[in-house]
């Protein structure tokens, strides 16, 4: 199994737990982002366990070409000595260094093509977590402004709210006629003032009208 879907199976599982207690979704995307990160470190540890384990493997396998060089050498060194028993029994040693070392080979080659899925799969997990932290503010953010909206949502159709309305539009109405009654009072004095002004103007008439007939009078007289 990869490790995106011992990953997957992880995060849907938490995922599962959480929706049925229906957690604040940003736990969810905090819980996505450390299982990321605790994914990366798990399979980090165990990619150095294996290379590790890959090294050792190398060693031995050098240490059986070397080992069956040697029974080689040791089987020319037998027959140049007219001893075939002794070259015999030296292949048969060599014989064993190199199977054991084939094998260790195919181990070696499987632990070298894993070694190289993981770090693909490392890679592209690395990259999908980079984004995902670069995204978890936008998202976290996102989740606070739509829950605010909510709020407020609900609360302007809350009842406890209409009623809170209602007593300011209340209120306002209350305001409204004092300032009519200021306003009322306000109103008869400059109407009084205009009375006055007015009485002024016809003043002013009558007494340009006197002038006139004065001056018609004493043109008469003169004539």
């Amino acid at each position: 199994m990869g490790i995106f879907s011992r990953f997957a199976d992880i995060v849907n599982a938490n995922i599962n737990a959480l929706l049925d207690k229906a957690e604040d979704p940003e736990k969810l995307i905090r819980l996505i982002v450390q299982e990321m990160e605790d994914t990366l470190v798990e399979v980090r540890t165990t990619s150095a366990k294996t290379i590790a384990e890959k090294k050792d493997i190398s060693r031995r396998i050098e240490s059986l070409n070397s080992e069956s060089e040697e029974w080689e050498r040791k089987a020319e060194l037998a027959i140049s000595k007219g001893r075939e028993d002794l070259a015999k029994a030296a292949l048969l040693e060599r014989n064993k260094a190199v199977e054991i070392c084939q094998e260790l080979q195919l181990e070696f080659n499987k632990i070298d093509a894993e070694l190289t899925r993981l770090s693909d799969e490392v890679n592209q997990l690395q990259d999908k977590l980079n984004d995902a932290r670069a995204r978890q503010k936008a998202l976290v953010m996102r989740h606070k402004t739509t829950s605010s909206r909510l709020k407020v949502k609900r609360s302007l159709h809350d009842s406890g709210t209409q009623g809170v309305v209602s007593r300011f539009e209340t209120f306002e109405r209350k305001l409204d006629e004092l300032e009519s009654e200021v306003e009322s009072f306000d109103i008869g004095r400059n109407k009084n003032l205009a009375d006055e002004i007015n009485d002024l103007e016809k003043e002013e008439e009558i007494d340009m009208q006197l002038a006139e007939l004065k001056a018609r009078v004493e043109s008469k007289n003169r004539k």
